[in-house]
């Protein structure tokens, strides 16, 4: 279950998340990279009290950090530079197959 979001435009983005969506899993604290793919199985049914749950997918064959994220110049103009701490956010079909083709390059 992914839920306990308190940021307004976190909040709002896990509103708009269905069931079928692709999702990045990124671990924040000590590591701060994107390491896996999750599925959405059940969207946001309650907007007063917004959760969703999701089901791993894979791990992706290197994490890429969020270092390696802001020194990319293809991905400064994704969220997850200009907001680092927003915890739900949009990724787009450049940005996701950016991360991945990063993920593959460094194993």
């Amino acid at each position: 279950m992914w839920n306990g979001i308190a940021n307004a435009l976190a909040l709002k983005n896990l509103r708009e998340v269905k069931a079928g969506d692709r999702v990045l899993f990124y671990h924040t604290g000590k590591e701060k990279a994107v390491v896996g793919e999750m599925r959405v199985v059940k969207g946001c049914d309650d907007p007063a009290e917004p959760a969703v749950t999701v089901e791993p997918v894979r791990r992706w064959p290197r994490p890429v950090t969020l270092a390696a994220v802001k020194a990319d110049p293809q991905l400064k103009d994704f969220d997850l530079v200009r907001l680092p701490r927003l915890s739900v956010m949009r990724v787009g079909p450049k940005e996701w197959d950016r991360l991945a083709e990063l993920s593959r390059a460094h194993s």
